[in-house]
């Protein structure tokens, strides 16, 4: 393993951390390279020796949460869907600028495709046509019932649409997953 730099590092963490503000602040299209340099207090050099362009650093952003998010429902395999969502939400919550700035009307779009393609993803593990509640029914369908479902009881949550506590949430939509998957 390359031992990294801790310049290297700060510098990264700056550049996403105005980044993320920035998101929140204006739409994906209005933010320009500029602007990320000017508030992560970084040379734009220094940001293209990382990121292509502000696409490249959208996608590696994102990559970086589905990859945390993964992880996630791997430790999560053996838990019920109450405790799972639990694991999710407190990542959520501990990541709230991201996701807030993602899901928000100023986000960018890309990111809800990305996380519900996701979602779905891992709930195909999940569903079962053969036996129970759904026997018969379309996977296809089941799938994006509860995938869309849960991007936006997460979207609506962090657009302060949804006034409960994360932990509330998160074993609703567990109660709800388990009776019906």
């Amino acid at each position: 393993m390359a031992i990294v730099d801790r310049r290297i590092l700060k510098s990264q963490e700056a550049i996403k951390h105005a980044f993320i503000n920035l998101m929140s602040e204006k739409n994906f299209d209005e933010i320009t390279m500029q602007d990320i340099s000017d508030s992560a207090n970084v040379g734009r050099r220094t940001i293209y020796h990382h990121y292509l362009d502000k696409y490249d650093l959208l996608d590696k952003l994102i990559e970086e949460h589905i990859h945390e998010l993964r992880k996630l429902c791997e430790l999560a395999s053996d838990m019920d869907f109450i405790k799972s969502n639990l694991l999710w939400f407190e990542y959520f919550e501990s990541h709230y600028s991201f996701f807030s700035a993602m899901l928000s009307s100023k986000g960018a779009p890309f990111f809800r495709s990305r996380f519900l393609n996701f979602v779905i993803e891992e709930l195909e593990k999940e569903v079962n046509i053969t036996e129970g509640n759904n026997t018969g029914l379309s996977k296809e369908v089941i799938l994006k019932f509860f995938g869309t479902a849960l991007v936006g009881i997460v979207e609506s949550y962090f657009k302060k649409e949804i006034l409960d506590s994360p932990q509330s949430i998160a074993e609703q939509v567990g109660i709800l997953l388990d009776r019906n998957l």
